[in-house]
C-alpha cells in the first residue's frame, strides 16, 4: 500500500510539472507531440488534437515532447511556426520555467489545504527549566505557558525561538507567562551558547534555558490566513532544501545521506501512517524539492535549457549544435550517476537497518 501511495504522489508531482510545460507551450502556440507520465514502454495511450497522451511503464519521471525539441537528440530541430525552436528565447524560457513553477504552485496549494485542515505544533508550555539559566534566574517554572515575548505574540514553541532571534539586538526581553490563573511578566537576558544545528554544525545562538513540555496545540487558519501560512511554508521549504544542498556541496552533510526513490517510499509510508496533514506536508516538500532541482543548470534539466536560451539572448546566436549535443549527453550521464548513487545509498541503509 505504501508503495502505491508513493508512486501515486510521484505521478501527481510529475503530472503537475509536465502540465506546467504543456499549458505554457500551448499558450505560445507550440505543438505538443507527446505528454507522458513515466518513461519506457507505453502502457496506455490516447491521441487527442494531435497530442499523444500516455502512461508509461517506469513511473519515475515523465516528459512533454514538443515539436522541434528532443533531449535525446538536441540537434533535432524544426523551424515550423508551431515548433519550440521557432519561438523566441524568452518564450522558450517561459515554457521551461513553467514546470518548476507548477511544482511551487502545487506546494503552495497543498500548504493552503493544510492550513485550513489545521496543523499540530508544540505548545509554548515549559517542560523543563535548566539550572543557572536565564529562565531559572527569572524564576520561570515548569508548566508556565508563554503568551508573549516583548511585542511578539506566542502561539507555538517555534514562535519563542523566532521572537528571541528577532530581538537579538536587545540585551533583555520581557516574557509574559500564564501560571495557573495568573498572568506574570518576567524580565531576563538571553545567553549566547554554542550548540549543534540540524546539519551538526556548531553555531552560536541566544537561549533562555527551557525545553518544551511536549503538549500539542492544533492551529487552524482562516481561508485568507491560510494563504499567508502557505507562502511562509513554501518559502521555508525552499530555504531548507537550498541550505541542505549548500551543506552537501560544502561537505558538511555527507554524500551518503543522499536518498532516492526507496527513501521517498519509506518516508511517504511513515507520513501516510501519521495522517493526512503529514502526508500533505511531505508531498509539498517533495514538490518544492522537484522544482528547485529542475532549475539546476545541468543540461537535460530545465535549468540547463534555460542557460542555453540565455546564451542565445546574450550572444544573439544559438549555442553550437555539437557542443550542445555533448553537454546534453553529459547532463544525462550526471543525472543517471546521481540516480544510481542515491539508490546505492538507499540499499545500504536498508541493509544496515
Amino acid at each position: 500500500m505504501s508503495i502505491f501511495i508513493s508512486l501515486l504522489i510521484l505521478s501527481l508531482l510529475i503530472f503537475f510539472h509536465e502540465l506546467g510545460h504543456f499549458l505554457v507551450a500551448k499558450y505560445f502556440g507550440v505543438k505538443i507531440e507527446v505528454f507522458s507520465i513515466g518513461f519506457g514502454k507505453k502502457l496506455y495511450k490516447k491521441v487527442h488534437n494531435g497530442t499523444e497522451y500516455c502512461i508509461s511503464a517506469i513511473p519515475l519521471g515523465g516528459y512533454v515532447q514538443m515539436k522541434g525539441q528532443d533531449d535525446l537528440d538536441p540537434t533535432r530541430s524544426s523551424q515550423d511556426e508551431d515548433s519550440y525552436n521557432a519561438k523566441s528565447p524568452w518564450q522558450r524560457i517561459g515554457i521551461l520555467l513553467a514546470g518548476p513553477g507548477a511544482n511551487f504552485l502545487l506546494a503552495f496549494l497543498l500548504y493552503i489545504v493544510m492550513g485550513i485542515i489545521g496543523v499540530d505544533k508544540l505548545a509554548p508550555v515549559i517542560g523543563k527549566v535548566y539550572p543557572d539559566s536565564p529562565a531559572f534566574k527569572a524564576k520561570l517554572q515548569k508548566g508556565d505557558k508563554i503568551l508573549q515575548i516583548d511585542k511578539h505574540k506566542i502561539v507555538t514553541w517555534d514562535d519563542i525561538k523566532n521572537a528571541i532571534k528577532e530581538d537579538s539586538k536587545q540585551e533583555s526581553i520581557i516574557i509574559t507567562v500564564k501560571r495557573g490563573d495568573k498572568i506574570i511578566k518576567k524580565r531576563l537576558t538571553p545567553r549566547i551558547e554554542s550548540m549543534k544545528n540540524i546539519f551538526n554544525e556548531t553555531v552560536k545562538r541566544k537561549i533562555i534555558g527551557i525545553l518544551p513540555s511536549g503538549d500539542i496545540v492544533h492551529i487552524k487558519y482562516s481561508f485568507l490566513d491560510s494563504f499567508k501560512f502557505a507562502y511562509q511554508e513554501t518559502l521555508n521549504a525552499s530555504r531548507f532544501i537550498l541550505k541542505g544542498l549548500e551543506k552537501m556541496i560544502e561537505g558538511v552533510v555527507p554524500a551518503k545521506e543522499m536518498g532516492g526513490v526507496i527513501s521517498i517510499v519509506q518516508v511517504t509510508s511513515q507520513a501516510a501512517s501519521a495522517g493526512i496533514v503529514a502526508l500533505l506536508g511531505l508531498t509539498a516538500l517533495i514538490s518544492v524539492n522537484l522544482g528547485i532541482l529542475n532549475l539546476f543548470p545541468i543540461p537535460a534539466l530545465d535549468g540547463g535549457h534555460i542557460v542555453f536560451n540565455l546564451y542565445e539572448i546574450i550572444f544573439k546566436k544559438p549555442p553550437n549544435e555539437n557542443v550542445m549535443y555533448k553537454l546534453t549527453y553529459a547532463g544525462w550521464a550526471i543525472l543517471l550517476s546521481l540516480m544510481l548513487f542515491s539508490t546505492y545509498n538507499d540499499i545500504n541503509r536498508l541493509i544496515e537497518g
